[in-house]
């Protein structure tokens, strides 16, 4: 299920990089994150950091109270703790915990129609009125409101990571002057140019930030290599007058939340009149 996040009162999205002088336990690291609704994906990365962290609430003042807590918590471990705001997405999407789900601040009947949407995007109407209860056609009726409210730009789909697939995640940071949009342009038909091999191609979610780095990529490719090849050598080249510096790695496990795997049309999905 794909989010109108901003739709559902959700104005604090962030995306956090951290690196342990001493890594925790995978059910440590659980421990610390799944007490609060605030992060929607805790994933462990092999690479330049060890852990990815998308997180959103419904306000600034109270993910900066999680913010601090958070690394506190992880202080133990020695983390290095980076964090950038996200602008918007590009491309893609990030799913949303039932657990936030739950905490909307909307009419009960369309929370709980989310909530079964977000479990199961092909629940039926026969079932949705069952579970609340109520007529079908109330429950049809009911959708209809739901969808026009603008809290779910599309139904798609969201699993875990699959098998054989190197999930890449790309933290960019630019020195910004004169010609940076240009720069931007060229690789932007990085995500634009078809490939031979569609699975290159297949850039889950690309979306710019304000923080600790200006640009952030998840994509699937069939391997380490490729992934380096494709897009750190080409961001490299590409920015190699904007002292760029690239932080990158493989996630290994997703912890707490879903990663949005799918295959679409970049080229007509792509945001292009908002690139950064």
């Amino acid at each position: 299920m794909e989010f109108n996040e901003r739709a559902l009162g959700l104005v604090s999205p962030h995306l956090t990089l951290v690196k342990f002088e001493k890594k925790p336990t995978p059910e440590e690291i659980k421990g610390i994150f799944e007490k609060s609704d605030i992060p929607q994906i805790v994933a462990t990365v092999k690479g330049n950091y060890d852990l990815l962290i998308y997180s959103n609430y419904f306000s600034d003042f109270e993910y900066a109270k999680w913010d601090k807590k958070t690394r506190i918590a992880l202080s133990a471990y020695g983390a290095q703790w980076g964090t950038s705001e996200l602008v918007h997405k590009q491309l893609g999407f990030f799913p949303l915990r039932q657990e936030l789900i739950s905490k909307l601040d909307i009419k009960p009947q369309f929370k709980k129609m989310l909530e079964m949407l977000n479990e199961n995007a092909r629940v039926s109407f026969a079932e949705i009125s069952s579970k609340m209860g109520i007529h079908f056609n109330t429950a049809a009726y009911n959708f209809n409101r739901l969808m026009k409210k603008g809290y779910i730009n599309r139904f798609t789909l969201a699993m875990n990571k699959p098998k054989n697939v190197t999930l890449m995640t790309f933290f960019a940071r630019y020195s910004v002057k004169e010609g940076y949009e240009s720069a931007s342009a060229n690789a932007r038909k990085a995500f634009m140019d078809d490939d031979p091999d569609p699975l290159i191609s297949r850039y889950l979610i690309t979306a710019p930030l304000i923080g600790a780095y200006d640009f952030f990529t998840l994509g699937a490719f069939d391997s380490w290599d490729a992934a380096y090849k494709h897009d750190i050598l080409y961001h490299k080249k590409i920015f190699s007058d904007y002292n760029v510096h690239m932080a990158y790695g493989e996630i290994e496990d997703v912890l707490i939340g879903r990663l949005p795997i799918r295959s679409v049309d970049t080229k007509s999905e792509y945001n292009i009149l908002r690139w950064g």
